[in-house]
């Protein structure tokens, strides 16, 4: 983890393996810390090395999962969760619904005890032309 941080309070975070990546390539954090809110960038499917999954269960298990270590990057979980925000790229063998359904099982096995806001939005294309799913969210840490 690489953690810049300034006297305003604002600290940016790269997650290990693809966000460190990401910061040397592409010149963005996957996280920012400001007070008790974090924010971060949207999480694909992808592993340390850019690479995405076949199947789409599987793409949308592993944003959740980059999810899940760049809230970490930043000091916060899922527990943290308030606002979730999805993209979709939709394929004649998957639409809405498939896509709902796999997103929201994620959603209620990683917040068991807690319903975030939540907007989706269908989109033509994402950052990587293989992406089907792009997920972000905001966080407050509680103490």
């Amino acid at each position: 983890m690489r953690e810049v941080k300034s006297e305003s309070k604002v600290q940016f975070f790269a997650t290990a393996g693809f966000g460190e990546t990401a910061l040397a390539e592409r010149h963005y954090h996957q996280a920012v810390r400001i007070g008790d809110r974090v924010e971060i960038s949207g999480q694909g499917g992808w592993d340390d090395y850019l690479n995405f999954p076949a199947e789409l269960p599987a793409e949308i298990a592993q944003a959740f999962d980059n999810v899940e270590r760049t809230l970490a990057a930043a000091g916060a979980s899922w527990r943290d969760v308030v606002h979730v925000n999805t993209y979709h790229v939709l394929t004649a063998d998957a639409d809405f619904e498939v896509h709902n359904a796999l997103v929201i099982d994620q959603m209620r096995t990683r917040m068991p005890d807690r319903a975030p806001i939540w907007t989706e939005t269908g989109v033509t294309a994402l950052g990587a032309p293989q992406m089907r799913f792009e997920i972000r969210v905001t966080a407050v840490i509680e103490n």
